[in-house]
């Protein structure tokens, strides 16, 4: 057998020799510089969802039904809205984490779970609702919190949003970064203020909560003394749901900050 000796130098050659060395060399700095950037939007985006997934994970852990309970959620607010005189005061049903009481039509809307449910989430998410429709029938003064910011909240972050939706079209044209940067911070500032109205509502949500189902539920005796804790984790949860929704309001705030300023 002939033993063949390669010149592995005399094939590669100088100049592939160059080629190799340049795919060996570093990656531009820009490159470099970037990650921190890609890994801090990822983190903000993980923390924009956290606020939420919290409430959600509170009614998840008490939403098993319970054959112990004498009546779905819908039940409970027909019955305490008899208890309590709430005149015109009805229950339907609306979309899953929809919970919400409506003055204009003095209408309790639970999702399917609270709404046919016997849960001690359905329980404390009902009586959470009939709390902000005793707040309204007597005319407290903190549901102005509501009537005044609530639909100016909800205004303005939609406002934000679809002014952010239009941004590529202005990009297309005016081909102008300054102009891109006013609609974003424009978007920012206006969801900014969605976010803090939003906030201003916590004590209307915390009186419906604590100051009205939790004694209802007590001095009721619709719940054992053993589901107490539960049910004010999720009385809790459900007081903090503007609040989360603010959070991450403001966290995707953070994010579209970011955006500006990086460029």
């Amino acid at each position: 057998m002939v033993s063949i000796k390669y010149d592995y130098d005399h094939i590669i050659g100088p100049c592939a020799s160059d080629r190799i060395g340049r795919y060996e060399r570093p990656l531009p700095p820009t490159v470099h510089s970037r990650v921190p950037y890609v890994l801090l939007i990822v983190l903000v985006s993980l923390l924009s969802w956290a606020p939420s997934l919290w409430v959600r994970s509170r009614m998840r852990r008490h939403g098993a039904d319970r054959a112990d309970l004498p009546g779905t959620g819908a039940e409970l607010v027909e019955h305490l809205a008899r208890r309590f005189e709430l005149e015109g005061v009805t229950v339907e049903r609306t979309d899953a984490l929809k919970d919400h009481y409506d003055p204009a039509t003095r209408t309790v809307r639970l999702g399917p779970d609270n709404h046919d449910g016997r849960s001690l989430t359905a329980v404390a998410v009902a009586a959470h609702e009939v709390g902000h429709a005793i707040q309204y029938a007597r005319g407290e003064p903190v549901t102005r919190l509501r009537q005044r910011w609530g639909p100016i909240a909800a205004a303005s972050t939609r406002a934000g949003i679809l002014i952010l939706a239009l941004l590529p079209f202005v990009g297309l044209l005016t081909r102008s970064p300054g102009a891109i940067v006013a609609i974003v911070a424009l978007s920012i500032a206006l969801q900014l203020f969605g976010a803090l109205a939003h906030a201003i509502v916590l004590p209307m949500e915390w009186d419906a909560s604590f100051a009205k189902a939790l004694p209802l539920l007590v001095e009721g005796e619709y719940l054992d003394d053993a589901d107490l804790p539960a049910a004010r984790e999720v009385l809790r949860a459900a007081a903090l749901t503007y609040v989360a929704r603010a959070l991450s309001d403001l966290v995707n705030l953070g994010r579209w900050a970011a955006v500006v300023l990086r460029r």
